[in-house]
């Protein structure tokens, strides 16, 4: 039975429930958008300038060198995840709270954490476009998402630099206003 069956077909609001991050990405390929954000990042950290890196994008948020830990801790939990994913018949993709990995941002600074991503995007990158269309379609399992494929992890996690990218992008079109 397919998905849009299962759900008396509004597949986009099922993608979207289940997986927020797939309505960012819409027709863009996940790997030219994984290519493109270490570059976007060191962009936005420049216009945020020190004197904002540090500041809350708004109140209970983080501000944008926190996003870019963020990110930087992202890339190495997708990494991790790829390599189980692809090296295991039915890999299980174990989640990670991000606000108990947030209690230690405050010892990274912002240009380690772009400096980090970059090298951490750039060493995935490598390996995923190895991959082949057979390994694109591998399936694993999610403990909330249920079942997916290795290309849907690719997708969210496109999906998920696209979020943040935005966000960032809306705090420095808001504060040249």
């Amino acid at each position: 039975m397919q998905f849009r069956e299962l759900t008396g077909g509004r597949f986009g609001s099922y993608l979207s429930w289940m997986i927020p991050y797939a309505t960012y990405l819409g027709n863009q390929d996940p790997l030219e958008v994984l290519s493109a954000t270490a570059r976007r990042l060191h962009e936005l950290a420049h216009q945020f300038g020190d004197a904002h890196i540090n500041q809350p994008i708004a109140p209970g948020k983080w501000s944008p060198r926190e996003v870019f830990i963020h990110l930087a801790d992202c890339d190495l939990a997708f990494g991790f995840r790829y390599r189980q994913a692809l090296g295991e018949e039915n890999h299980l993709v174990q989640p990670f709270d991000q606000d108990l990995w947030a209690k230690s941002y405050a010892v990274y600074d912002a240009h380690q954490a772009i400096q980090t991503f970059a090298v951490l995007r750039n060493w995935n990158l490598t390996l995923l476009r190895s991959v082949t269309p057979e390994q694109m379609s591998k399936p694993m399992r999610h403990p909330e998402r249920g079942s997916e494929t290795f290309h849907r992890l690719l997708e969210i996690n496109a999906g998920h630099d696209i979020n943040h990218l935005q966000r960032l992008e809306a705090v420095l079109n808001n504060s040249a206003a």
